[in-house]
């Protein structure tokens, strides 16, 4: 599944603000004395420095590598593929933080701390306060996805994990490939009292199927993106605001150096032939039957993987309906639901 509401008392991340606004308050910034600090670029460029040392700390474990290697021709080969690697390694830190960097000029120079405390969120799934129609978080709520040789299974599930006093619902999410178990992943959100939905943290395992085993079971490779709210100094984001608006911008991930997800909406009661552009790689006949006006378009990124975005498509009462990975040309449809009419229609 994966606007700035009326209601002064939200909570809400300290970086969201509109693109427009983000542009004017660094414009005036520029212009202000020197002890006017754009929080989020020192964080940027704090990152840049963490990064080049986990580059040059890789290097020389790579070059421990190469050190026990008895071939010679073998050991030179291994040390200058080490020293390409750094090079590459090196330029990639520098385009995250070009990319952190741009991600600024919409999120705004705050530093990110936003307000997490349990009184401001529900603690009955059962009984929500203001349900969010653009992120349904019911109980036993099922979707299914599909992509070419790529299915995507996801449920609410009936527990509850519990972050910093707050109720965090277990949504599982798993992904198979040609009918093997890739990827495995428990999501935990919030749903605050206002309507905004809230994500406080995944656990994930990534798996892969290798010839020769018998049996031929996947097996668990990393656990990489992995993050918990108020541990390691990891903090919740926002999934889904109550009442979204065009130009806003908020974080949705904020696990430094491990998982930093961006969200600007794009476009707020849209319908196929509004856009050109939020029109490409969009099935036709899927978003006329499920928006009346009133889907939301955004734009999903993270700061750790510099130009690649995705759009996604949300319908009222259903969620996410569609994921469209633009540079790949990769669509994600909703080919199944369990709680809406509509999906047993769907037009394939």
């Amino acid at each position: 599944m994966n606007s700035v509401t009326k209601n002064a008392n939200r909570p809400r991340p300290a970086c969201r603000v509109s693109r427009i606004g983000a542009i004017a308050a660094l414009a005036v910034l520029t212009a202000a004395p020197s002890f006017a600090v754009n929080r989020c670029a020192e964080t940027a460029h704090t990152l840049f420095r963490a990064c080049g040392f986990e580059v040059l700390d890789d290097f020389w474990v790579a070059i421990a590598k190469c050190v026990n290697i008895s071939d010679g021709a073998e050991r030179t080969e291994c040390r200058a593929d080490a020293a390409t690697e750094q090079r590459e390694e090196n330029r990639v830190c520098r385009d995250q933080r070009a990319w952190r960097l741009l991600a600024c000029t919409v999120l705004g120079p705050a530093r990110y701390d936003p307000d997490f405390d349990a009184e401001l969120f529900d603690d009955d799934f059962a009984d929500l306060t203001r349900p969010n129609p653009y992120f349904p978080l019911t109980i036993g709520n099922t979707w299914e996805f599909t992509t070419e040789g790529e299915t995507n299974t996801l449920e609410v599930r009936d527990e509850i994990k519990r972050i910093d006093g707050v109720a965090c619902v277990v949504l599982r999410d798993l992904v198979f490939r040609d009918g093997e178990l890739h990827e495995a992943t428990d999501d935990w959100y919030a749903q605050a009292k206002n309507g905004d939905t809230w994500y406080c943290g995944e656990e994930v395992k990534n798996y892969e199927s290798f010839d020769g085993d018998a049996p031929r079971l996947p097996e668990l490779v990393d656990v990489d993106g992995s993050f918990k709210a108020g541990r390691d100094g990891d903090k919740a984001g926002i999934i889904f605001l109550a009442e979204p608006h065009t130009g806003d911008a908020y974080t949705e991930e904020f696990s430094l150096g491990n998982a930093e997800d961006v969200t600007e909406i794009l476009a707020t009661g849209w319908d196929f032939g509004d856009d050109p552009e939020l029109d490409e790689l969009v099935p036709q006949a899927l978003a006329e039957f499920l928006c009346n006006g009133d889907c939301v378009v955004t734009k999903n990124y993270s700061l750790l993987e510099p130009g690649i975005f995705a759009r996604k498509y949300y319908t009222p009462g259903i969620g996410v309906f569609l994921e469209v990975e633009v540079q790949d040309e990769v669509v994600v449809r909703l080919t199944g639901c369990n709680f809406d009419p509509r999906c047993e229609t769907l037009p394939q």
